[in-house]
């Protein structure tokens, strides 16, 4: 999976667009989440353009990986990377939240059964992606493809999170790959106020688990740390991803209370200008 100078560009300009959409995704619904998925737009950029073994115009094709989205609110991301991707037209975006829409405001798999799992209640995803990784063991295709789970760190408050880390790691799905969006806020506040999560790389690593810490924002890093965890035979894999909730707009950056806030049309105008302009720079600098 080499990252070419010039495919980290391309990936830098298309985590921005994406950005701008979700700003226009959320003004338009009146609702939703805006922290987490501005701060998630680079990880999903990574790895529907270069990462994830996927096909837009065949979606149920049976040899892709598998993405499982735990934390179901930041679907806005979701959404906007799989527009973007080719999936369904990026009008559609505009739909967020409205009656009788697609996109509901927790990703819904009986509207859009490309996507792999319904989700919203917090520490579900991850047992459902350990019973994907399971069930390609035993079938002996564990190594043709990998089980990706995105999850949160707010929802390591959840029992369920961690009955899913002590059975995977007991059954060694090597073949499962979680990213844990570590931006340390939830709805309430910040983590470490709310409930104390840390340590959790010697947490997890305690549940006989291949851990690795990295900036949720690095391309090239993140590449180098995914290609580890799909060498690694013995034990599955959780990349902690430290990330800047709100990312891209100073004005959101690492509040808690944009955790659940969708932006009003004069904030939304704010942070798509600054998007705009920050777009502007990447282009400049780079041509």
């Amino acid at each position: 999976m080499f990252l070419s100078d010039s495919k980290i560009i391309e990936l830098e300009e298309k985590a921005n667009d994406i950005r701008e959409s979700i700003i226009s995704m959320l003004v338009e619904a009146g609702s939703g989440h805006t922290a987490g998925p501005l701060g998630m737009a680079d990880i999903f950029t990574l790895f529907y353009f270069h990462i994830l073994k996927h096909d837009p115009k065949n979606p149920t094709w049976e040899e892709r990986d598998r993405l499982v989205l735990s934390n179901g609110h930041i679907c806005p991301v979701l959404y906007a990377t799989m527009a973007h991707a080719g999936y369904f037209p990026l009008e559609e975006l505009k739909t967020l939240r409205k009656f009788g829409t697609r996109l509901q405001g927790h990703p819904h798999r009986e509207y859009m059964p490309w996507l792999e799992t319904s989700s919203g209640p917090l520490g579900l995803g991850l047992s459902q992606a350990a019973g994907m990784a399971l069930a390609d063991k035993i079938d002996g295709k564990d190594k043709d493809r990998f089980i990706y789970c995105f999850i949160s760190d707010g929802e390591q408050d959840e029992g369920n999170t961690w009955e899913a880390v002590m059975f995977a790691g007991k059954n060694k799905l090597r073949n499962l790959i979680v990213v844990m969006d570590r931006n340390n806020i939830q709805i309430d506040g910040f983590t470490e106020d709310t409930m104390p999560l840390e340590p959790l790389h010697s947490k997890w690593k305690s549940f006989n688990w291949h851990v690795i810490e990295v900036s949720g924002h690095d391309f090239r890093y993140l590449n180098e740390v995914i290609e580890e965890a799909q060498a690694i035979y013995e034990k599955p894999t959780v990349i902690i991803a430290h990330t800047i909730p709100g990312k891209g707009v100073r004005e959101f950056e690492r509040d808690f209370h944009w955790h659940g806030k969708a932006p009003n049309k004069e904030e939304a105008k704010m942070a798509l200008d600054e998007l705009r302009t920050l777009g502007g720079k990447i282009k400049s600098e780079h041509q």
